[in-house]
């Protein structure tokens, strides 16, 4: 909440103090105040970080003024931490916004549907004070095709959309955007979910405009419906400067082989489907070999993603960009280490590597002997249950340690570790900022001691220095946490799943993290002494998420009353739920604009 804090800053009488003010009286002199004001924002101009930015708000009334007339980009970390008009009057020349919704346990079903987060409100105060807006990313926000429409019709030089994990529009929402954004460069659908009636579909494709267009960025792999391929060539022909193109899996591997030939000059390929029934070899054909010229002419390609319904067979045609390429997702290939290894060897310049754990540990060795320069690897599960087969483990942990020392991030999903292969993590990965270990049975201890994970983790504290993220689980003890808050203390982000003996855990990382931002938790026993040991830091934070833990509504209720600025929701997964004085879920936000008015009616306001 800091963030928030520092953007939404704002002084109650907005004075910066005139001549007359300060005793001076009549006209200000030569020099004055405004003048003043002027060079500021000629400096602050060429500012461009938020946190530089927040903190040269909060100097003074005049750089508070001065830092508002020059923000270009407005990033709101939680929409319902400040109201829309609050934020546009401040901010009165925003180019981009950046709006953020629903917390991140949303995507694992934890927030029932209907929650809110909904961007009416905010594209209503926008089109009124904002007409020369052209940039706006949205993250796990409500989106209707209405509120599409406004944009389309409100921006007139609008330029980029981009849409994270939102839900609620449909493709007549995308039609009218292709439409009427005719200076449209960025179109990002990523992992939305769009609601469309099977006998209601739009042809969206065919709605951008017929002449040459500035598009430079199409992502829809998330659509789930066919789009007009005729319509979608014919686009990518009139678009010379796309660099980056992801489709969905109905495109076939031949449709897109003709995609690729009409735009050798794109950087970022998301292949859609790779190899499935709908690519048949056309007859008298030879798709693969066709394939594998078609990437070869690629020489400018450095990131590939897709692979859905992947056939064997096929990957060899993206072996002659391997050495160029620098981003590899292979999250949705269900492959195994023998499919990934010819792939893989080429792969000498690869920085960001996402796979499925169906590689198994030798797939990861493969990826330690080849892949020197990794800085990012995310390891998924084909199979999310507690209970299924062990696919990954600490040996693919630490080959990845020994091989790839220059890695900056890790997201590893598996169903068992050692504390020892975390130890040679945290060792030979220092410069770890982001470490994610998610350890699918609950409680699970190391497999090969029986102890606790609690020296592993202390251990990634203690040695990676630079670490900001930081995601815990398998069996643990107080001591983990105690490890936690000693030495994380540049920790920013703390997720925590099964882990922990009593409030004492919580307790140690709240006192101890002093530069916490975002706190989840699940299916933890922490309590209501726990929740208030954090009484003097909540203020300093964007939220806190507590589920299946052992909170009650009194000791909720303390907290609202003790930190009145401070929304305290009460989450039930139905209407009609109600467990007494337990809370199911429990989350909490700092909010200028006070509790909000559109909360459903399974969400109690405290």
């Amino acid at each position: 909440m800091r963030e928030e804090r520092s953007d939404m800053s704002e002084d109650e009488d907005g004075g910066g103090g005139s001549a007359k003010s300060r005793g001076g009286g009549g006209a200000p002199p030569p020099f004055s105040d405004q003048v003043l004001e002027n060079v500021l924002e000629n400096v602050l101009q060429f500012l461009s970080s938020r946190g530089d930015r927040n903190a040269a708000s909060l100097v003074c009334r005049s750089w508070y003024r001065a830092e508002a007339q020059t923000r270009r980009e407005l990033f709101i970390g939680n929409c319902y931490a400040v109201s829309p008009r609050r934020a546009t009057e401040r901010f009165r020349r925003v180019r981009a916004v950046v709006l953020k919704g629903k917390p991140r346990f949303a995507d694992f079903g934890l927030i029932p549907n209907n929650w809110g987060a909904h961007f009416h409100p905010w594209v209503c105060a926008m089109a009124a004070a904002y007409p020369w807006l052209e940039k706006i990313c949205l993250k796990r926000m409500s989106v209707a095709d209405g509120d599409l429409s406004l944009l389309a019709y409100s921006f007139p030089n609008f330029k980029e959309l981009s849409l994270i994990c939102c839900e609620g529009f449909s493709t007549a929402g995308l039609a009218v955007i292709a439409e009427k954004c005719r200076h449209l460069r960025v179109l990002d659908l990523i992992e939305d979910y769009l609601e469309d009636d099977e006998d209601e579909m739009s042809d969206w494709m065919s709605r951008f405009p017929e002449t040459t267009t500035s598009l430079e960025s199409l992502v829809f792999d998330c659509v789930g419906s066919a789009v007009n391929f005729e319509a979608l060539e014919a686009l990518v022909t009139r678009s010379p400067a796309l660099r980056r193109l992801r489709v969905n899996h109905h495109v076939s591997v031949e449709q897109l082989r003709r995609l690729m030939a009409l735009a050798p000059q794109l950087t970022h390929l998301g292949t859609g489907s790779f190899g499935s029934a709908a690519a048949a070899i056309p007859q008298g054909g030879n798709n693969v070999v066709d394939l594998v010229n078609t990437f070869a002419a690629s020489k400018s390609l450095v990131c590939l993603s897709g692979f859905r319904d992947v056939a064997p067979q096929y990957l060899p045609a993206i072996y002659p960009v391997c050495a160029n390429l620098t981003s590899l997702n292979f999250s949705f290939a269900d492959i195994s280490a023998e499919e990934l290894n010819p792939v893989i060897r080429h792969c000498h310049n690869l920085q960001n590597f996402w796979v499925l754990d169906t590689v198994r540990d030798e797939g990861l060795q493969a990826v330690a002997a080849t892949c020197k320069d990794l800085r990012e690897l995310r390891v998924f599960p084909v199979d999310p249950t507690e209970d299924s087969e062990v696919s990954v483990s600490d040996v693919g942990l630490v080959a990845i340690s020994e091989g790839c020392r220059k890695l900056r991030s890790i997201l590893y999903f598996c169903q068992q570790m050692t504390n020892a292969a975390v130890v040679t993590m945290s060792k030979n990965c220092q410069d770890l900022v982001v470490f994610r270990l998610c350890i699918m049975g609950r409680h699970r201890p190391d497999h090969v001691t029986e102890e606790p994970m609690d020296e592993g983790f202390g251990a990634i504290v203690m040695n990676c220095k630079k670490l900001r993220r930081l995601s815990v689980s398998g069996l643990l003890t107080d001591k983990a946490f105690a490890y936690i808050g000693k030495y994380g203390k540049l920790v920013r982000t703390l997720s925590v799943a099964f882990a922990g003996n009593s409030d004492l855990a919580l307790r140690y990382v709240l006192e101890g993290c002093t530069k916490l931002q975002k706190l989840e938790i699940r299916d933890s026993p922490f309590g209501d002494s726990a929740l208030l040991a954090g009484l003097h830091h909540y203020y300093n934070m964007r939220f806190l998420w507590m589920s299946s833990c052992k909170l009650s509504v009194r000791g909720c209720n303390e907290v609202a009353q003790r930190l009145p600025h401070l929304v305290v929701e009460v989450i039930r997964d139905r209407d009609e739920d109600d467990d007494g004085e337990f809370v199911e879920k429990l989350y909490m936000y700092r909010s200028l604009a006070g509790p909000r008015t559109d909360a459903p009616p399974f969400v109690k306001i405290l």
